[in-house]
């Protein structure tokens, strides 16, 4: 009987703990940020390389609020031409910050082949900025 007693208070002290330990009043909801294209404003890099040779290209572009960090590099279309975006990720919270200053990224660019190369970055909704480079 002893023995019943204290495993019924086991079971209940472990029952009581478990129910504690899962609630969820204080977890917060998991928010991920939005995404969008931030437009370049300019590239800088080398004009001519080497086969095999990883050339680092800079990559200035506009967020649209001091909060936007760059997220990736993705590759999209303006009509029939590929090129690439910069995609600026925002939190979901409020800024206050409103006047953002340009930001930068680096691209990385390696051929195994030799050639004239053209890197577009998308500048608008209509147009891409073209960068040539030789690769020797």
């Amino acid at each position: 009987m002893k023995n019943f007693r204290f495993k019924s208070v086991l079971v209940v002290l472990f029952l009581a703990t478990v129910l504690i330990s899962c609630s969820n009043d204080d977890d917060k909801p998991v928010t991920n940020p939005t995404t969008k294209v931030a437009l370049v404003t300019e590239v800088k890099g080398p004009t001519t390389g080497k086969v095999n040779d990883e050339l680092s290209y800079d990559v200035t572009f506009i967020v649209d609020n001091a909060c936007g960090e760059f997220s990736k590099i993705s590759e999209t279309k303006i009509g029939e031409l590929k090129g690439l975006q910069v995609e600026a990720k925002y939190p979901l919270e409020v800024c206050t910050q409103q006047v953002p200053d340009p930001k930068k990224t680096v691209y990385k660019f390696k051929s195994a082949t030799k050639g004239t190369f053209e890197i577009k970055f998308k500048k608008s909704e209509t147009e891409f900025i073209r960068t040539k480079v030789v690769i020797e």
